[in-house]
């Protein structure tokens, strides 16, 4: 695609600055609410992908001997800066994603958290000591940064999964190389500038636009020790195998298709409103998403009611009026969504809500597609057993307790569920039962605080490396063991061949 020179062009920052592309090649950066291409994007070629490399590189031996207490007052600078400034940058994420500002702001607020984590981190990265485990032998251990590390990140949280991966990374001491996604660029860039005016040193943190190449430019590079994505599990797969035949270690958080299950004893009002909130916030572009509401029947019907009530009043339209819901990132990612609607149709569900077609008047351009509502969908229909990462709301009756969860077992993926029950009982049996790495218990969207850790099961985490907490600081660094010895030279006990043994 030809550049047009009258509009702003997202570059790469290496080494401390703004690079643009030597290659000439760009990509469309577009408004969702209006479909208009307000920018262009430079792609990396394979020279700035080595800069990129290079630059991470040459930073990372300075950056690990700097002091803990220098890195930390670095984190805190960047960490107040990002606080005062989290709105400038929710609007940046407005207008390239399309979600509602105040939806935005709230993903720079639980990245934040993450920050907050890591201003902690000299407790997290410490090692341990065991004196005299053998006459006048000790062993310690000590944790030090991988090196060069590549955080390939997906489009619906352009602030927020970055800021999952890089402040821990960035405080365990290694140096960064981040690909965000073509489709909303502009934030990282942006949180570049702000590390440098905390007084991050230049090449500790990079960005590298671009698209397939920077991926497989990053997975392998003989420099880079690890790379963190989240993303589609056919992406997730491709991205843990690629990365780990070259070495790196490898976090590779994949896809979802949730399941909330509504007990009969469950508030109804509560559930409606929260199947709501969290089918279709962000227009559904979440991975912890309950896109399906599995009703333990009698309970279906009423709660339909009650969710259609409330979908009536919702307002769609430009994220930057704070409305209910904004447009989805693509017209081609709505053409996508919209296809899984008429794949359901067509296998014979039925469509109380259709959100096919639906446009906002002035902006028929943009990238609309109204919240969806479907009961009866069947279970072998792919719009059901897929993800697809839109405001679709699925509902499926079952007859039990059992049958719900045999459901949600049986499915390919395992990343977020809830219960909705006053059933004490019923709550710690799912909680023990259902085969799902996070759960929510009258909790809609079960997105672990800073302090645990994010991850799924079975295909929705390829490795066993979750993000940020106590995981996040384990992945960031490897281990030393020493075992120490002084003694006076006149008593260190002469030749022994055999295998030593503690005494």
């Amino acid at each position: 695609m030809t550049e047009n020179t009258e509009l702003p062009v997202v570059s790469h920052w290496i080494g401390g600055a703004e690079v643009s592309s030597s290659g000439g090649r760009r990509a469309p950066v577009f408004n969702p609410a209006t479909g208009a291409r307000t920018k262009d994007l430079v792609l990396a070629d394979a020279g700035e992908i080595d800069a990129a490399v290079a630059s991470a590189s040459e930073a990372f031996p300075g950056w690990r001997d700097l002091s803990m207490a220098k890195r930390q007052g670095i984190i805190f600078r960047f960490r107040e800066l990002l606080n005062a400034r989290k709105f400038e940058l929710a609007e940046i994420i407005t207008s390239e994603h399309g979600k509602v500002v105040s939806d935005a702001a709230g993903e720079v607020q639980r990245g934040l958290e993450v920050v907050d984590l890591a201003c902690g981190f000299p407790h997290l990265i410490k090692g341990g000591f065991s004196e005299n485990v053998s006459t006048g032998v000790d062993v310690y251990s000590i944790k030090q940064p991988l090196g060069v590390v590549g955080i390939i990140s997906p489009f619906n949280f352009p602030a927020m999964v970055p800021l999952w991966f890089f402040p821990v990374a960035i405080a365990a001491g290694n140096t960064v190389v981040l690909k965000p996604s073509e489709k909303d660029p502009s934030a990282a860039v942006w949180m570049a500038r702000l590390w440098k005016e905390a007084g991050l040193p230049d090449g500790v943190f990079n960005v590298l636009q671009g698209d397939k190449q920077a991926v497989d430019g990053l997975l392998e590079a003989a420099e880079v020790r690890s790379i963190s994505f989240v993303g589609s599990t056919p992406i997730a797969q491709y991205i843990y195998e690629t990365a780990a035949k070259h070495g790196k270690r490898v976090q590779a958080l994949g896809g979802a298709n949730n399941h909330m299950m509504v007990l009969p004893d469950a508030d109804l009002d509560l559930v409606a409103d929260n199947a709501i909130n969290s089918g279709f916030g962000s227009a559904g572009e979440r991975c912890m998403a309950q896109s399906v509401v599995i009703a333990v029947e009698p309970v279906a019907d009423l709660l339909i009611e009650k969710i259609r009530e409330r979908m009536v009043n919702l307002k769609v339209g430009d994220g930057r009026e704070n409305p209910d819901m904004g447009p989805l990132v693509t017209a081609a990612h709505r053409d996508r969504v919209a296809g899984y609607i008429d794949v359901a149709e067509q296998d014979g569900a039925d469509i109380l809500v259709d959100g096919r077609g639906f446009t906002v008047d002035g902006a028929e351009e943009g990238f609309w597609l109204g919240p969806t509502l479907i009961d009866n969908i069947p279970l072998t229909s792919r719009a059901y057993a897929e993800e697809i990462f839109g405001p679709v709301l699925s509902i499926v009756r079952v007859e039990s307790f059992q049958e719900g969860m045999d459901l949600i077992n049986s499915g390919q993926f395992g990343n977020g569920t809830a219960i909705f029950t006053n059933d004490g009982g019923a709550a710690r049996r799912f909680q023990n039962e259902v085969e799902v790495g996070m759960i929510g218990i009258n909790v809609p969207i079960p997105v672990p605080v800073a302090y645990h850790s994010f991850g799924g099961w079975k295909q929705s985490l390829f490795g066993s490396a979750k993000a940020y907490g106590v995981h996040g600081f384990d992945f960031f660094t490897q281990e030393k063991a020493i075992t120490s010895r002084w003694l006076d030279p006149a008593t260190h006990g002469g030749i022994n061949l055999g295998f030593p043994e503690n005494d």
